[in-house]
């Protein structure tokens, strides 16, 4: 049995990647998730018929022999189906847009950066001249119409509007979309988003400006990652969290929208548990305190603004070095008169060792004054490529014990990363 899936909270793009992969695969069972989101449970209201579409209850777990995943990498977001991780002898395909490590062992992968994983399969479909009809061509149009934002967000591409034009040459109907990704606003939401202003406040972290509002929710509220988005907008801020706290089931729904490409939203979703785009994205948790919730996500842009530092960008250069015959007199007279700890030790312009304030400490008699630097530097030296990140340095240093890293580029010294380095990124101290 070959069935082909998506993930949970199933949106447009995860409807439309599964029927054009029924359309390739076309021995496999398509099979929907429970959790679907409020647009997908509209049109499936009218078209379920039109797709045969089954759900998990339908599918005998021992019996699937081969699994094709679309617009998902990760098992645990496979609802039930992620029980056939342990399954052996299982085939799997996956087809992606998100360029995220995956967890799944598959022996085909077709993972590529686009703004939709539908785009990916209609030009499968179009190379091999297989057949749409003109309503699958208006599932696929809203597919990628909903996860490229029309075309206007960031993440598309050349190719997502080539596919568009694919579509809409095969009938696709663009005054069926105008219904259902339209999303629903109505009463409910307004009073949320009205509370949400209510409670507003803006705050600047990593560089950014970032909101963030906590509030209290009973039972399943329809169109939050609209509030949110127009919570974003009505502010002004580079990115908007929305934390729902539901406490009689004991969950707390994360929706997060950003507008600016150096805020990656969904990578701090994906660190939750949760996924989405850089604009768009969201988590589920479980038994969670709200409060910790905020500062979690405070974090994490703290985190996600640092990780772009490497320690090219914060080492000291050109390097101060010390020839290799220098005595060691002259140079603990060299390390106080500038005030350093420790300078790289060279030879004929290439780094062969390190001297410390440590090592000129250890000097006990008076005739090791006069001995040259060669024989009391240390020459089992810790090095670091330029592109290394900050967090990889310390823990490197903290496991060596070395207070400086010589930054070597194709066997070049170029810099010094030393903890001074390090406590200006510890410390907020980064220049905005």
């Amino acid at each position: 049995m070959d069935i082909v899936t998506t993930h949970n909270s199933s949106d447009f793009d995860a409807l439309a990647s599964l029927v054009a992969a029924g359309i390739l695969y076309p021995e496999a069972d398509l099979v929907l998730p429970t959790r679907v989101n409020p647009n997908i449970q509209a049109f499936l209201s009218i078209h379920k018929d039109l797709f045969a579409i089954k759900s998990f209850k339908d599918v005998d777990v021992n019996a699937v022999t081969r699994l094709i995943v679309v617009d998902v990498n990760q098992w645990k977001r496979l609802e039930r189906l992620s029980a056939l991780s342990s399954k052996e002898d299982l085939e799997v395909h996956i087809w992606d847009h998100h360029m995220v490590p995956s967890d799944i062992k598959a022996s085909k992968v077709v993972q590529e950066p686009l703004g939709a994983c539908t785009t990916l399969l209609i030009e499968e479909i179009k190379k091999q001249n297989l057949e749409i009809s003109p309503m699958q061509a208006t599932l696929f149009l809203a597919g990628i119409y909903e996860d490229t934002g029309n075309l206007a967000f960031p993440s598309t591409t050349a190719r997502d509007a080539m596919a568009v034009a694919y579509l809409l040459s095969h009938q696709a109907d663009l005054n069926v979309l105008e219904n259902f990704l339209r999303p629903a606003y109505g009463v409910k939401q307004k009073d949320v988003l009205f509370e949400m202003l209510q409670k507003a406040e803006r705050i600047k972290v990593g560089g950014h400006r970032v909101s963030i509002c906590e509030m209290e929710i009973t039972g399943h509220t329809h169109g939050l990652s609209l509030v949110v988005h127009m919570y974003r907008d009505i502010l002004n801020v580079d990115a908007a969290f929305g934390i729902f706290n539901d406490a009689e089931k004991g969950r707390c729904i994360v929706i997060a929208r950003s507008g600016v490409d150096s805020m990656d939203v969904g990578q701090i979703m994906r660190i939750m548990g949760g996924g989405g785009h850089p604009a768009a994205a969201s988590a589920m948790l479980r038994d969670v305190n709200p409060i910790g919730v905020k500062e979690w996500i405070l974090e994490l842009i703290r985190e996600n603004q640092r990780s772009t530092i490497l320690i090219g960008d914060l080492m000291s250069f050109p390097v101060e070095t010390i020839d290799a015959k220098t005595s060691m007199k002259d140079t603990a007279e060299i390390l106080k008169k500038k005030a350093i700890s420790g300078m790289p030790v060279t030879e004929e312009g290439k780094l062969v060792g390190v001297i410390s304030r440590r090592d000129v400490n250890k000097i006990k008699k008076q005739s090791q004054w006069r001995a040259p630097v060669k024989a009391f530097m240390s020459t089992d030296m810790i090095t670091a490529p330029p592109h290394m990140s900050v967090p990889k340095a310390a823990r490197i240093m903290v496991k060596h014990d070395v207070g400086r890293l010589p930054v070597v580029d194709d066997g070049e010294l170029i810099g010094i990363f030393t903890r001074s380095d390090a406590m200006l990124y510890y410390y907020d101290l980064l220049p905005e």
